[in-house]
């Protein structure tokens, strides 16, 4: 298997998390999908990563399809639960980390691809409204647990991780570790596996 993507979208480093989770084996293809020459249409029309190309040739995109895809290839770290209330339980919280992210790059974007004057701060501020509200509701759902789902490691953890990492990465003056304790406490601890240490975000 190949992965195209960058080692700065929280999207990718998702992937990338559950392949080394799950042990296994593949080929790191980075793309520039911004870049004038990128050639990420000729795998997903979308033009976005991760994607996926198996293979035969055939590509798998978005985030949510390739690591619920992946977690089906071995059993080892199964990170989707086999009862239906608990894996939708999964996917929700992973749903509302990628809108977390989805709102954050937006704004992102608006700051950095838009020059003075065309940038709107409605727009800016209605993409942090979600992104502050996403994650005042991922900290009360956490509580005290350990994990996002109880005792037990999830696909939902990589995803709040790979967000959480993102905001650090590129919003260093939200203090989501100030409000929320708990959010914190779970990033590091997720920080200590080797599968977080080896995708932190960069800049090259």
């Amino acid at each position: 298997m190949k992965l195209i993507g960058s080692v700065t979208s929280p999207y990718v480093r998702k992937a990338r998390v559950v392949l080394a989770e799950k042990k296994l084996d593949y080929v790191f293809e980075l793309e520039n999908v911004w870049a004038a020459e990128t050639r990420i249409a000729a795998s997903n029309p979308l033009g976005k990563v991760p994607c996926l190309v198996m293979e035969d040739g055939s590509a798998m995109y978005d985030s949510r399809v390739i690591a619920e895809y992946l977690d089906t290839l071995t059993p080892v770290c199964k990170l989707l639960p086999a009862n239906s209330r608990d894996r939708a339980n999964v996917k929700v919280w992973e749903a509302l980390a990628d809108g977390v992210g989805d709102a954050a790059v937006l704004a992102y974007l608006e700051r950095t691809w838009r020059k003075d004057g065309e940038r709107s701060q409605a727009w800016s501020e209605r993409q942090m409204s979600k992104v502050h509200a996403g994650l005042k509701v991922m900290a009360e759902n956490l509580g005290e647990q350990p994990f996002c789902m109880g005792i037990h490691y999830t696909l939902a953890d990589v995803a709040v991780g790979c967000v959480l990492g993102w905001l650090a990465f590129r919003f260093p003056d939200i203090d989501w570790r100030g409000d929320y304790p708990n959010l914190a406490r779970l990033f590091d601890k997720l920080s200590e596996r080797q599968s977080f240490k080896d995708t932190v975000p960069t800049v090259a």
